[in-house]
Protein backbone atom coordinates (compact mmCIF):
# COMPACT_ATOMS: atom_id res chain seq x y z
CA UNK A 1 0.00 0.00 0.00
CA UNK A 2 3.00 2.44 0.32
CA UNK A 3 4.57 1.49 -2.49
CA UNK A 4 1.15 2.16 -4.14
CA UNK A 5 0.42 5.61 -2.29
CA UNK A 6 3.92 6.74 -3.30
CA UNK A 7 3.59 6.00 -7.00
CA UNK A 8 0.24 7.87 -6.81
CA UNK A 9 2.11 11.23 -5.34
CA UNK A 10 5.05 10.39 -7.64
CA UNK A 11 2.15 10.74 -11.16
CA UNK A 12 0.68 13.70 -9.18
CA UNK A 13 3.30 15.75 -8.38
CA UNK A 14 4.91 14.96 -12.07
CA UNK A 15 1.54 15.76 -13.71
CA UNK A 16 1.91 19.04 -11.73
CA UNK A 17 4.81 19.72 -12.82
CA UNK A 18 4.29 18.92 -16.25
CA UNK A 19 1.27 21.39 -16.53
CA UNK A 20 2.96 24.29 -14.96
CA UNK A 21 6.00 23.37 -17.38
CA UNK A 22 3.82 23.49 -20.20
CA UNK A 23 2.11 26.74 -19.28
CA UNK A 24 5.48 28.33 -19.45
CA UNK A 25 6.24 27.39 -22.31
CA UNK A 26 3.37 28.14 -23.84
CA UNK A 27 2.51 31.55 -22.01
CA UNK A 28 4.23 33.76 -24.50
CA UNK A 29 6.60 36.43 -22.43
CA UNK A 30 5.99 39.85 -22.43
CA UNK A 31 8.81 40.60 -24.22
CA UNK A 32 7.19 38.42 -27.26
CA UNK A 33 3.71 39.41 -26.30
CA UNK A 34 4.74 43.10 -27.02
CA UNK A 35 6.72 42.81 -29.82
CA UNK A 36 3.90 41.21 -31.57
CA UNK A 37 1.41 44.18 -30.39
CA UNK A 38 4.10 46.59 -31.66
CA UNK A 39 3.87 45.29 -35.14
CA UNK A 40 0.24 45.54 -35.29
CA UNK A 41 1.02 48.99 -34.62
CA UNK A 42 3.75 49.79 -37.26
CA UNK A 43 1.43 48.04 -39.81
CA UNK A 44 -1.61 50.42 -38.75
CA UNK A 45 0.58 53.48 -38.49
CA UNK A 46 1.48 52.75 -41.84
CA UNK A 47 -1.84 52.35 -43.45
CA UNK A 48 -2.87 55.45 -41.34
CA UNK A 49 -0.34 57.65 -43.35
CA UNK A 50 -1.80 56.18 -46.72
CA UNK A 51 -5.30 57.34 -45.32
CA UNK A 52 -4.20 60.34 -44.60
CA UNK A 53 -2.57 60.85 -48.06
CA UNK A 54 -5.79 60.17 -49.78
CA UNK A 55 -7.43 62.42 -47.41
CA UNK A 56 -5.06 64.98 -48.63
CA UNK A 57 -5.40 64.52 -52.44
CA UNK A 58 -9.11 63.33 -52.08
CA UNK A 59 -7.46 60.15 -53.96
CA UNK A 60 -7.26 56.47 -53.77
CA UNK A 61 -3.66 54.64 -53.63
CA UNK A 62 -2.48 51.49 -54.39
CA UNK A 63 0.56 50.77 -52.98
CA UNK A 64 2.92 47.81 -53.10
CA UNK A 65 6.71 47.38 -51.99
CA UNK A 66 9.18 44.33 -51.82
CA UNK A 67 11.88 44.49 -49.90
CA UNK A 68 14.41 41.30 -51.83
CA UNK A 69 16.86 42.01 -48.74
CA UNK A 70 14.28 40.90 -45.66
CA UNK A 71 11.27 39.89 -47.99
CA UNK A 72 9.08 42.57 -46.32
CA UNK A 73 6.48 43.72 -47.75
CA UNK A 74 4.92 47.72 -47.18
CA UNK A 75 1.10 46.90 -48.86
CA UNK A 76 -2.29 49.25 -49.19
CA UNK A 77 -4.63 48.33 -51.46
CA UNK A 78 -2.74 45.83 -52.95
CA UNK A 79 -5.35 43.68 -54.56
CA UNK A 80 -7.56 46.64 -56.02
CA UNK A 81 -7.77 47.55 -59.40
CA UNK A 82 -6.63 50.39 -61.04
CA UNK A 83 -5.92 51.69 -64.74
CA UNK A 84 -1.81 50.79 -65.16
CA UNK A 85 -1.89 53.65 -68.09
CA UNK A 86 2.08 54.02 -69.42
CA UNK A 87 3.39 51.06 -67.06
CA UNK A 88 2.85 48.49 -69.08
CA UNK A 89 5.90 49.47 -71.04
CA UNK A 90 8.24 48.71 -68.82
CA UNK A 91 6.81 45.26 -69.00
CA UNK A 92 5.86 44.88 -72.25
CA UNK A 93 9.48 45.83 -73.46
CA UNK A 94 11.26 43.48 -70.59
CA UNK A 95 8.87 41.10 -72.32
CA UNK A 96 10.19 41.72 -75.76
CA UNK A 97 13.80 41.61 -74.71
CA UNK A 98 13.02 38.25 -73.30
CA UNK A 99 11.45 37.20 -76.68
CA UNK A 100 14.03 38.35 -79.12
CA UNK A 101 17.51 37.95 -80.01
CA UNK A 102 20.10 40.49 -80.36
CA UNK A 103 19.87 40.30 -84.40
CA UNK A 104 15.57 41.05 -84.02
CA UNK A 105 16.65 43.98 -81.50
CA UNK A 106 18.95 45.66 -83.74
CA UNK A 107 16.03 45.30 -86.65
CA UNK A 108 15.00 48.47 -88.10
CA UNK A 109 11.12 48.39 -87.66
CA UNK A 110 9.79 50.61 -90.27
CA UNK A 111 7.26 53.64 -88.95
CA UNK A 112 5.00 55.39 -91.01
CA UNK A 113 2.79 58.57 -90.24
CA UNK A 114 -0.28 56.98 -89.82
CA UNK A 115 1.32 54.20 -86.66
CA UNK A 116 1.61 57.95 -84.90
CA UNK A 117 -0.25 58.58 -82.05
CA UNK A 118 -0.77 61.25 -79.53
CA UNK A 119 2.46 62.27 -77.44
CA UNK A 120 4.77 60.54 -79.67
CA UNK A 121 8.18 62.59 -79.22
CA UNK A 122 10.82 60.12 -80.14
CA UNK A 123 9.33 57.84 -83.05
CA UNK A 124 7.70 61.29 -84.85
CA UNK A 125 11.59 61.71 -85.61
CA UNK A 126 11.73 58.84 -87.60
CA UNK A 127 8.61 58.67 -89.87
CA UNK A 128 10.15 56.84 -93.25
CA UNK A 129 12.90 56.15 -91.50
CA UNK A 130 12.25 53.36 -89.24
CA UNK A 131 14.19 52.75 -85.95
CA UNK A 132 15.91 49.41 -84.56
CA UNK A 133 13.42 47.30 -81.96
CA UNK A 134 16.05 47.96 -78.98
CA UNK A 135 15.66 51.64 -79.82
CA UNK A 136 11.97 51.14 -79.48
CA UNK A 137 12.36 49.50 -76.10
CA UNK A 138 14.45 53.06 -75.02
CA UNK A 139 11.71 55.46 -76.54
CA UNK A 140 8.78 53.86 -74.49
CA UNK A 141 10.53 53.27 -71.51
CA UNK A 142 12.72 56.37 -71.28
CA UNK A 143 10.37 59.08 -73.10
CA UNK A 144 6.84 57.37 -72.62
CA UNK A 145 6.17 57.20 -76.49
CA UNK A 146 2.82 56.31 -77.27
CA UNK A 147 3.73 54.79 -80.68
CA UNK A 148 6.41 53.17 -79.51
CA UNK A 149 4.59 51.51 -76.85
CA UNK A 150 2.13 50.49 -79.32
CA UNK A 151 5.15 48.66 -81.59
CA UNK A 152 5.89 46.73 -78.17
CA UNK A 153 2.40 45.47 -78.20
CA UNK A 154 2.52 44.55 -81.85
CA UNK A 155 5.90 42.54 -81.44
CA UNK A 156 4.00 40.52 -78.54
CA UNK A 157 0.91 40.22 -80.48
CA UNK A 158 -1.48 42.62 -79.69
CA UNK A 159 -2.57 43.84 -75.73
CA UNK A 160 -3.87 40.26 -76.14
CA UNK A 161 -0.41 38.69 -76.95
CA UNK A 162 0.91 41.08 -73.92
CA UNK A 163 -1.67 39.42 -71.41
CA UNK A 164 -0.70 35.95 -72.68
CA UNK A 165 2.96 36.69 -71.88
CA UNK A 166 1.90 37.71 -68.25
CA UNK A 167 0.38 34.83 -67.58
CA UNK A 168 3.36 32.59 -68.59
CA UNK A 169 5.06 34.54 -65.82
CA UNK A 170 2.19 33.98 -63.49
CA UNK A 171 0.05 36.89 -63.80
CA UNK A 172 -3.58 35.90 -64.42
CA UNK A 173 -4.92 39.60 -62.96
CA UNK A 174 -3.83 41.82 -65.58
CA UNK A 175 -6.18 42.54 -68.14
CA UNK A 176 -4.48 44.26 -71.82
CA UNK A 177 -7.29 45.14 -73.98
CA UNK A 178 -6.60 48.07 -75.55
CA UNK A 179 -3.32 49.87 -77.67
CA UNK A 180 -2.88 53.79 -76.65
CA UNK A 181 -4.06 56.12 -75.86
CA UNK A 182 -7.27 54.34 -75.60
CA UNK A 183 -5.76 52.06 -72.27
CA UNK A 184 -5.49 55.58 -70.64
CA UNK A 185 -9.32 56.03 -70.71
CA UNK A 186 -9.27 54.39 -66.99
CA UNK A 187 -12.69 54.80 -66.28
CA UNK A 188 -14.02 53.21 -62.73
CA UNK A 189 -15.47 49.90 -62.75
CA UNK A 190 -14.29 49.21 -66.26
CA UNK A 191 -11.75 46.25 -65.87
CA UNK A 192 -9.28 46.52 -69.42
CA UNK A 193 -6.26 47.45 -69.14
CA UNK A 194 -6.35 47.36 -65.39
CA UNK A 195 -3.82 45.32 -62.74
CA UNK A 196 -3.37 45.28 -59.16
CA UNK A 197 -0.40 46.90 -57.38
CA UNK A 198 1.00 43.83 -56.25
CA UNK A 199 0.66 41.76 -59.64
CA UNK A 200 2.40 44.56 -61.57
CA UNK A 201 5.09 44.09 -58.59
CA UNK A 202 5.60 41.01 -58.94
CA UNK A 203 5.87 40.85 -62.48
CA UNK A 204 8.41 43.84 -62.10
CA UNK A 205 10.56 41.63 -59.88
CA UNK A 206 10.56 38.88 -61.89
CA UNK A 207 11.92 40.73 -64.88
CA UNK A 208 14.17 42.92 -63.36
CA UNK A 209 15.73 41.20 -60.27
CA UNK A 210 14.94 37.63 -60.70
CA UNK A 211 17.28 36.59 -63.75
CA UNK A 212 14.07 36.06 -66.38
CA UNK A 213 16.36 37.75 -68.57
CA UNK A 214 19.91 36.78 -69.76
CA UNK A 215 22.28 39.20 -68.24
CA UNK A 216 23.16 41.29 -71.06
CA UNK A 217 19.95 41.84 -71.33
CA UNK A 218 19.18 42.53 -68.29
CA UNK A 219 21.62 45.06 -67.80
CA UNK A 220 20.08 46.75 -70.98
CA UNK A 221 16.93 46.52 -69.26
CA UNK A 222 17.94 48.28 -66.01
CA UNK A 223 20.00 51.00 -68.10
CA UNK A 224 16.53 52.05 -69.95
CA UNK A 225 14.71 51.70 -66.26
CA UNK A 226 17.30 54.06 -64.75
CA UNK A 227 17.36 56.69 -67.62
CA UNK A 228 13.61 57.11 -67.42
CA UNK A 229 13.82 60.93 -68.02
CA UNK A 230 9.20 61.04 -66.85
CA UNK A 231 10.21 60.03 -62.89
CA UNK A 232 11.95 62.48 -61.58
CA UNK A 233 8.88 64.20 -59.69
CA UNK A 234 7.54 60.31 -58.61
CA UNK A 235 9.08 57.77 -56.75
CA UNK A 236 12.60 59.52 -57.23
CA UNK A 237 11.70 62.30 -54.99
CA UNK A 238 10.37 60.12 -52.25
CA UNK A 239 13.78 58.15 -52.27
CA UNK A 240 17.02 58.72 -50.65
CA UNK A 241 19.43 60.27 -52.85
CA UNK A 242 22.03 57.35 -52.24
CA UNK A 243 19.42 54.66 -53.46
CA UNK A 244 19.45 54.50 -57.48
CA UNK A 245 15.81 54.00 -58.81
CA UNK A 246 14.82 52.48 -61.97
CA UNK A 247 10.85 53.42 -62.84
CA UNK A 248 8.50 54.06 -65.26
CA UNK A 249 5.35 56.54 -64.61
CA UNK A 250 1.95 56.66 -66.11
CA UNK A 251 -0.66 59.11 -66.17
CA UNK A 252 -4.65 58.58 -67.25
CA UNK A 253 -8.16 59.87 -66.79
CA UNK A 254 -9.70 60.00 -63.29
CA UNK A 255 -6.55 61.44 -62.32
CA UNK A 256 -4.67 58.57 -62.83
CA UNK A 257 -0.93 58.99 -61.86
CA UNK A 258 1.33 55.70 -61.12
CA UNK A 259 4.87 54.68 -60.82
CA UNK A 260 6.66 51.31 -60.91
CA UNK A 261 10.29 51.09 -59.86
CA UNK A 262 13.19 49.23 -58.97
CA UNK A 263 15.23 50.60 -56.17
CA UNK A 264 19.23 49.62 -56.02
CA UNK A 265 19.99 50.63 -52.14
CA UNK A 266 23.63 50.34 -51.62
CA UNK A 267 24.55 47.28 -50.21
CA UNK A 268 21.03 45.12 -50.26
CA UNK A 269 19.18 43.82 -52.75
CA UNK A 270 16.76 45.31 -54.43
CA UNK A 271 13.41 46.45 -53.34
CA UNK A 272 9.96 46.48 -56.12
CA UNK A 273 7.81 49.34 -55.87
CA UNK A 274 4.44 49.79 -57.04
CA UNK A 275 2.24 53.06 -56.52
CA UNK A 276 -1.02 53.68 -58.23
CA UNK A 277 -3.49 56.44 -57.89
CA UNK A 278 -6.97 57.79 -58.67
CA UNK A 279 -9.79 59.68 -58.77
CA UNK A 280 -13.12 60.05 -58.87
CA UNK A 281 -13.80 62.21 -61.19
CA UNK A 282 -13.07 62.12 -65.12
CA UNK A 283 -11.75 65.51 -65.46
CA UNK A 284 -9.26 65.45 -62.14
CA UNK A 285 -6.53 66.07 -62.21
CA UNK A 286 -3.10 63.86 -60.66
CA UNK A 287 -0.78 65.00 -58.17
CA UNK A 288 3.23 64.13 -58.86
CA UNK A 289 2.70 65.25 -54.78
CA UNK A 290 1.10 62.25 -54.15
CA UNK A 291 3.29 59.32 -55.46
CA UNK A 292 6.52 61.33 -53.93
CA UNK A 293 5.01 61.45 -50.44
CA UNK A 294 3.62 58.27 -50.45
CA UNK A 295 7.27 56.64 -51.73
CA UNK A 296 8.67 58.74 -48.36
CA UNK A 297 6.63 56.67 -46.14
CA UNK A 298 7.53 53.18 -47.63
CA UNK A 299 11.20 54.66 -47.93
CA UNK A 300 10.89 55.13 -44.03
CA UNK A 301 8.95 51.95 -43.51
CA UNK A 302 11.98 50.26 -45.08
CA UNK A 303 14.88 52.20 -43.18
CA UNK A 304 16.33 53.37 -46.36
Amino acid sequence: MKNRKYVSLLVITLGVALVVGAGAILKPSKDVAKTKIDTKLQKKDASLNFEKLEKKYDATLGVYGLDTETNKVVAYNEDQRFAFASTYKALAGGLVLNESSWDELNQTIMIKKEDLVTYSPITEKYVDIGMPLKELISAAIQYSDNTAGNFLFKQLGGPKGFQTKLAELGDYTTDSSRFETELNEATPGDIRDTSTPKEIALDLKKLAIDHKLPTDKLEFYKKQLIENTTGSKLIRAGIPSDVIVGDKSGAGSYGTRNDIAVLYPPNRKPIVLVIFSNKEQQESDYNDELIAETAKIVSDDFNL
